[in-house]
């Protein structure tokens, strides 16, 4: 259910800030994005998965935390990542 690596590995050539980067806030993010779409749409076709809702709501809660943290680290880098990847701003 998880991501595979042809998935992530097009994510990291799409957000990577160098070549070779695989650990950046914004790949991380973007990882992180793409599988709480894919936990989302899971929790629609099956209401009643609470470990998964759990799951969905810590990674939420851990990509709030990381773009926070770019937010106070890099303003034009967190503006351009939430414009990329469609992501309401707080």
């Amino acid at each position: 259910m998880g991501l595979t690596q042809e998935e992530k590995k097009q994510i990291m050539q799409e957000f990577a800030r160098h070549e070779g980067d695989t650990g950046s806030e914004e790949v991380q993010i973007a990882i992180m994005t793409r599988r709480i779409q894919q936990l989302t749409e899971h929790l629609r076709k099956n209401k009643h998965d609470e470990s998964s809702r759990r799951g969905l709501l810590k990674l939420v809660g851990r990509r709030r935390r990381m773009l926070a943290y770019l937010r106070q680290k890099d303003l034009p880098r967190y503006a351009v990542l939430t414009e990329r990847l469609k992501l309401r701003k707080q």
